[in-house]
């Protein structure tokens, strides 16, 4: 995690089941995802990337994206700099306010 980086970097690995993920978004912080296994349509912008094993993809700061999974399972890294992305999935468990959470974490939801 971000804390092992001093603040620079977080690593993730993802990995999701088949069909929609979360809906269209775009957060203020770039990040990259990096395919290991199945595959996934990674939406950015209203263009569509197709990603298979070994693919990657950057995803720049407030660019709307969302990903589809079309195999059984995915299973990704997602590379975000700095410690945003981590710092606003630890403010969403267990929020009970997420258009809050949403605004203090500068997230756009599509």
């Amino acid at each position: 995690d971000a804390e092992h980086t001093e603040g620079a970097y977080e690593l993730f690995e993802v990995d999701a089941p088949r069909g929609p993920t979360v809906p269209p978004h775009a957060t203020p912080w770039p990040k990259s995802y990096y395919v290991l296994h199945g595959r996934m349509g990674v939406l950015v912008d209203g263009e569509m990337f197709d990603m298979a094993p070994g693919s990657s993809i950057m995803i720049p700061p407030n660019a709307m994206h969302t990903f589809t999974v079309h195999t059984p399972a995915v299973k990704f890294l997602a590379f975000s700099l700095t410690d945003a992305m981590g710092k606003f999935h630890r403010a969403l468990d267990g929020a009970t306010d997420l258009e809050e959470v949403l605004v203090q974490h500068g997230v756009t939801v599509s």
